[in-house]
């Protein structure tokens, strides 16, 4: 029995029952990450003394016989833009490289409080900022199905940990496709719920307006579970929602006959003939099982990219004016006045990418263009909205593809910052608007290497217990390996 290819639910049963101890599981898993992480670079910093502490805590409370947690020894990584006690937070940056957490997130708190054992801080795009995780400031994570290809970003560390079984599930974040994207280069299920489902306190910021925090999994079963641990109101985000969390994992096995699928024109339009003909047949296997099909349109589709990268890189702007050197995080040291200390810091602690944000960010905000371009690109977004709204008025899901194409090589798009931005059209519509998505596997490429592809799923806002329905109906019908 391998320890590292095992769902949530099964590998708790068997810590539960004493068949395996939490230990041993955690032990697994650094040892399969010793080996492997070599290749594929996922992880970013790990903590196996904390980690250890976790699971032996875990064992001397079933020894007991005292009750455990619904993810009691589970190993999760996190992503290294969501703040960890006493480890390091670097968002993939070198201006934060010797940041400490002062805290946990909350999401990370009721992690730990139903028992996940923490294995690790996962790569991302630096300030999760990029669709490839090569804009990291320290090394590039590569796709564990094809190591010459990238794992999709920004959140490509947490989503190949899972891939490689480096972890059980993790956590990512997602602003314009950051978990959806890498979810559908690594053959995983990955979610992003509602905005405000999920508290953003902890989460380091770059568009307050668009982030989220959200679960990677194997299984559609071990997102709703995750989901279903981090979800629910906070009173240190004022942003998060005074909403009740359903149990998401109770409603998996209820029936999807009858329900409307929507399947929007403007989606279908560029995209890879296998990605195409992979979603096409997903969306059939819907139909086989009692889903209605409906043709719908979202008409502002195309103003998406433009809407979202000027809002995006404005938040971004104001975000990122902390990180000046005097409070924390990296200093230059060559510098005569303080003028030039702030100029020289950001210089050399920032990417090139977050760097390429800051000033589109900083354009769209300035005196003149203001309402030519960000007040505009907030009235699009709420005519992007509100072609959700109207659709979801005649349908109750909305499929589409995850991305135009599977995963890509490395280096391929890097000098192309706009055939990357490309990579989250499917994506970035869902984010604006606010509503819950999730991508599945939809089978793979016929060629050779035979890489994942994704089908996106979404739904009305808080309404994520029919999303993950009809997600697990679809693996459960065999939808992750259609093709």
């Amino acid at each position: 029995m391998n320890l590292t290819e095992l769902t949530i639910d099964s590998l708790r049963e068997l810590i539960v029952q004493g068949k395996v101890s939490a230990s041993e599981v955690a032990r697994a898993h650094f040892e399969l990450i010793e080996k492997r992480d070599k290749e594929v670079r996922a992880y970013l910093q790990l903590c196996p003394e904390l980690a250890l502490e976790q699971a032996a805590r875990i064992d001397r409370q079933i020894a007991a016989g005292d009750p455990v947690g619904a993810l009691a020894g589970i190993p999760i990584a996190i992503k290294d833009v969501i703040l960890t006690r006493g480890m390091r937070n670097t968002c993939a940056s070198k201006i934060l490289g010797n940041y400490a957490a002062p805290y946990d997130a909350p999401a990370v708190e009721r992690l730990e409080a139903a028992g996940a054992v923490i294995l690790g801080k996962t790569n991302c795009d630096e300030f999760a900022m990029g669709s490839s995780t090569e804009n990291s400031g320290f090394f590039p994570t590569h796709n564990p199905h094809d190591l010459t290809r990238v794992p999709g970003g920004s959140s490509g560390g947490s989503a190949a940990a899972v891939a490689a079984n480096m972890a059980v599930a993790s956590l990512g974040s997602d602003t314009g496709g950051s978990i959806r994207q890498p979810a559908a280069f690594c053959g995983l299920a990955g979610m992003m719920g509602t905005y405000g489902r999920v508290s953003r306190y902890g989460l380091v910021a770059f568009a307050s307006s668009l982030d989220h925090i959200g679960p990677f999994g194997r299984t559609v079963r071990d997102v709703a579970r995750v989901l279903q641990t981090i979800a629910g109101r906070d009173p240190h985000d004022s942003t998060s929602a005074d909403v009740p969390v359903e149990d998401y994992v109770a409603g998996l096995d209820q029936n999807v006959r009858g329900l409307k699928v929507g399947v929007p024109g403007e989606y279908f339009k560029g995209l890879s003939p296998e990605t195409g003909d992979n979603v096409q047949k997903g969306i059939d296997l819907l139909a086989k099982q009692g889903c209605n099909i409906v043709p719908i349109s979202l008409p502002h589709t195309d103003y998406a990219i433009a809407c979202y990268y000027i809002i995006c890189t404005a938040e971004a702007s104001s975000n990122l004016a902390r990180y000046d050197g005097v409070r924390y995080g990296f200093r230059s040291s060559e510098h005569t006045d303080l003028q030039e200390m702030y100029k020289q810091t950001r210089y050399g602690g920032f990417g090139a990418e977050v760097k390429r944000r800051i000033m589109l960010g900083t354009y769209v905000l300035s005196s003149g263009y203001y309402d030519a371009y960000y007040l505009k690109a907030q009235k699009v977004r709420t005519l992007i909205t509100r072609d959700f709204l109207e659709a979801f008025d005649d349908v109750d899901i909305i499929v589409t593809p995850t991305s135009p194409i599977p995963a890509f090589k490395l280096g391929e798009r890097m000098d192309d910052p706009w055939q990357m931005y490309l990579a989250d059209i499917y994506t970035v519509t869902a984010s604006l608007a606010g509503i819950p998505g999730i991508s599945v596997p939809c089978g793979k490429t016929k060629a050779e290497p035979h890489l994942p592809v994704g089908m996106q799923l979404l739904a009305r806002h808080f309404d994520e217990t029919r999303l993950l329905r009809v997600a697990d109906a679809f693996e459960k019908a065999g939808g992750f390996e259609v093709g």
